[in-house]
């Protein structure tokens, strides 16, 4: 098991490295001059001694090889540069950002979870009923729906019309912002916080519940024609019990593994939800670096989300390797 650790971790660490010396290059082959477009800014004409300056300031007449060894030296010491707009430390912009994209986080797959197991599991009970059928038309629009698509729906049927219609506070949404910002046990919302935390999580989360249960359904259907399930079936046991002690615990080891990766990714890749809701995280805050080719917070915090998602991912890595040793020895499932 250790060797297997080691393996994956120097795996981990190849891919971090690949992933943000990647955006680094990609940066520098995006339109336009750098050094002009953070001397101008919002379509001016930078002064040419501005553009001398901001070259010479962040060193980018250096030769692509040296300015990306300049980067992860800074990086392996500790040091994740400032925002080239704002001139704050990406650490404290990570510190402010990344609370906010783990909350969110959390209260989806805190959905996927209750929602995408139990209705996957109560369509495969009731498989071919009407229940089964609306459960499959129902997930699979929701996984073509696009996010940003989904995002404005529920806005206007959720916010927008509650608030004209002059509905109960208990029933009007917001449509951005965070609100007063509070939590309690750090995920759990305070003060009028679930208003503006209800939309986001449901967007975020309607393509991986939809996922996780129809994965749900298929793995539970193939644990239901199991050999096992028919003897505990034949012993006298009630069906609720068969389904629940054996089946689902036999059912849940797929559907685990990716509401894992589904966290790791979720944390980074709400661009969109966090855009549209304007909530003010990971995602959203590396959209808008790209746009003003703010590099340092780019590379800053998309290191924490690669980190994120590689270690989740190591993690789920190491649940199969533990269950099943052919994992952690490279072998496969059959000989």
């Amino acid at each position: 098991m250790t060797a297997y650790i080691i393996r994956r971790l120097f795996q981990i660490v190849l891919t971090v490295f690949l992933a943000l010396s990647f955006l680094f290059v990609l940066y520098f082959a995006l339109p336009g001059d750098p050094a002009t477009l953070l001397a101008g800014g919002d379509g001016r004409v930078p002064n040419p001694t501005t553009i001398r300056q901001v070259t010479d300031r962040y060193g980018f007449d250096d030769p692509m090889p040296v300015q990306l060894f300049h980067y992860w030296e800074r990086t392996l010491q500790g040091d994740l540069g400032q925002s080239y707009q704002s001139g704050r430390g990406v650490t404290d912009i990570l510190k402010e950002t990344a609370p906010r994209s783990i909350r969110l986080s959390i209260w989806a797959i805190i959905i996927e979870i209750v929602v995408g197991i139990s209705v996957g599991l109560i369509s495969a009970v009731r498989r071919y009923s009407l229940v089964d059928r609306i459960t499959t038309i129902v997930t699979a629009v929701a996984s073509a729906v696009p996010v940003f698509v989904l995002a404005f729906v529920l806005q206007y049927v959720f916010a927008v019309i509650p608030e004209k219609q002059g509905w109960p506070d208990l029933f009007q949404f917001k449509t951005s912002g965070r609100g007063d910002d509070s939590w309690v046990l750090f995920f759990i919302p305070t003060g009028n916080t679930w208003r503006y935390l209800v939309l986001p999580a449901v967007t975020l989360a309607s393509v991986t519940t939809a996922l996780a249960a129809r994965m749900m359904r298929g793995s539970m259907l193939e644990v239901l024609g199991a050999d096992f399930m028919r003897t505990a079936k034949a012993k006298g046991l009630r069906d609720r019990e068969v389904v629940v002690k054996h089946g689902l615990r036999n059912a849940m080891l797929p559907v685990v593994t990716l509401i894992g990766l589904d966290f790791g990714t979720s944390i980074g890749a709400a661009v969109l939800t966090e855009t549209a809701f304007s909530w003010g995280g990971l995602g959203f805050y590396i959209a808008d670096s790209v746009g003003r080719r703010d590099l340092p917070v780019l590379l800053g915090l998309t290191t924490v989300v690669v980190l994120a998602y590689a270690g989740i991912n190591l993690l789920v890595d190491i649940s199969y390797a533990w269950f099943d040793p052919r994992v952690r020895l490279g072998q496969g499932s059959a000989k």
